[in-house]
């Protein structure tokens, strides 16, 4: 089981950052191009138990990927866990705090690679590396995001 923590200050009240996550729709903004990211459910406001499906390239590879969404506790959480997809097992914690107007979003997400060996090798060498990258660039265009809105 790995994990990655990250956490990005947002300059934005917790309502309005919240409500722009809690659309699932608002996803692509925020996902890297290379990744093909496409939504194939419908999208709209999120719920506790609402499956949503996504088509990305991993690995220029495409792969639809289902999500369930485990848990949601507007304004401060919510958890999506993978049902199907590139992952043996992925569960992402999102959770929101006010601080002084803005606020900190910070994220938890714990994910297994199948194939054993193999998948621990794969993570060493790409996987950790690529996740790193996505979340980077999607810290900066939430951060480029939330910016026009001030």
């Amino acid at each position: 089981m790995y994990l990655l923590e990250r956490t990005v200050l947002i300059p934005a009240p917790r309502d309005e950052v919240f409500e722009f996550f809690s659309d699932v729709g608002r996803l692509k903004e925020i996902t890297p191009p290379w990744l093909g990211f496409e939504d194939v459910t419908a999208t709209g406001p999120m719920y506790e138990g609402m499956r949503v499906i996504h088509q990305i390239r991993w690995f220029r590879v495409p792969v639809r990927w289902t999500t369930i969404i485990e848990s949601f506790d507007p304004p401060s959480s919510f958890v999506d866990t993978q049902v199907k997809g590139p992952y043996k097992s992925w569960r992402h914690e999102h959770h929101f705090t006010e601080v002084d107007g803005h606020t900190v979003m910070s994220d938890r997400v714990q994910y297994e690679l199948p194939f054993g060996i193999l998948g621990s090798v794969t993570h060493r060498l790409m996987v950790q590396n690529q996740l790193r990258e996505i979340f980077d660039y999607r810290a900066r265009r939430i951060r480029e995001i939330f910016a026009k809105d001030a």
